[in-house]
């Protein structure tokens, strides 16, 4: 019998389970740090929504130990997606989807952007034949409640805040409808609310809250209905004028530069899908009246053509 040349060797195939299931478990902690992130979640805030530990959620997010399927299915609850959100990188489709995901994936970001614009936005026929919708994405300290008003009033169109809608819709602050019922319940109030003002708007400005882009399927629903324009700002701009807003400041300079990182992570995290808005405005070093013009400018007819 003919030996194996002597630099060839078996693999092990227990050292092959092993490279499997570490590549398996940094794939679920990159999942689950994005998501939460995405939804502006500390990790105290989904140790405490999902019911798992916050030691065990760092191990997780850390890539270690071993994790139950009871585990996946509390943390996919508590971000409101599905589990296999968590474990796969790509969704199981079949036939006709499955096909155009795989076109999908093989295109470059410039045909991306384009094929979503042409399939997703509203184009300038359905602006003239239904009015102006428009909403305003970004984090919170963007200017969505300073610009969105003064646009509604320059445009002749109602302005409505989503947050403040959700909560007559529930009954309560909407920090509340999170803490009580969760991420879930949260988003599928969120969601009616924005149907309604679609049935109810043809012409209206409407703010929304810095985690809508998070949930796919009303995102896409955003984008469908309304133009869109993400107002964004550079992070320390942000964090000071929530601090102005709330007429307060963080008491030690550890806690104000972990806050300051809580900005950098959602900003990091949301950025791809903050850039699918119809237009962008930097806010960071423009007066109001400066973004207002600009903005109004962006959103003419003509251009909209």
């Amino acid at each position: 019998m003919t030996k194996p040349p002597a630099d060839i060797h078996a693999r092990d195939p227990a050292e092959d389970a092993e490279a499997g299931a570490s590549s398996h478990l940094a794939s679920l902690a990159r999942q689950v740090r994005t998501l939460r992130a995405q939804r502006g979640m500390t990790r105290k805030q989904l140790a405490v929504q999902s019911s798992v530990s916050l030691p065990y959620l760092a191990r997780v997010e850390a890539g270690a130990g071993n994790v139950s399927l009871a585990v996946l299915h509390k943390l996919a609850g508590a971000l409101n997606v599905g589990v296999e959100a968590l474990v796969t990188e790509r969704n199981a489709c079949e036939g006709d989807l499955l096909i155009l995901v795989e076109y999908l994936r093989q295109q470059p970001p410039d045909v991306l952007a384009r094929l979503r614009r042409q399939l997703v936005a509203p184009g300038a026929a359905d602006v003239r034949r239904t009015g102006q919708r428009i909403a305003l994405i970004g984090l919170r300290g963007a200017g969505k409640s300073t610009l969105g008003p003064a646009l509604a009033q320059a445009i002749g169109a109602p302005f409505i805040e989503l947050d403040k809608e959700v909560e007559r819709e529930a009954g309560i602050a909407i920090g509340e409808v999170i803490t009580l019922y969760g991420q879930a319940a949260m988003r599928r109030i969120e969601r009616k609310c924005i149907e309604r003002i679609i049935a109810t708007h043809d012409h209206v400005v409407l703010a929304t809250g810095g985690g809508i882009v998070s949930e796919a399927p009303t995102y896409e629903r955003v984008l469908r209905a309304f133009r869109t324009v993400w107002l964004r700002a550079r992070p320390e701009v942000h964090f000071q004028r929530v601090m102005q807003q709330n007429d307060a400041r963080i008491a030690t300079e550890a806690l104000r530069n972990e806050a300051l990182d809580h900005i950098h992570r959602m900003l990091d995290a949301r950025e791809s899908l903050y850039r699918l808005a119809d237009i962008t405005l930097d806010t960071s070093d423009i007066t109001p009246d400066a973004a207002l013009a600009a903005l109004t400018h962006d959103l003419s007819p003509a251009r909209a053509a």
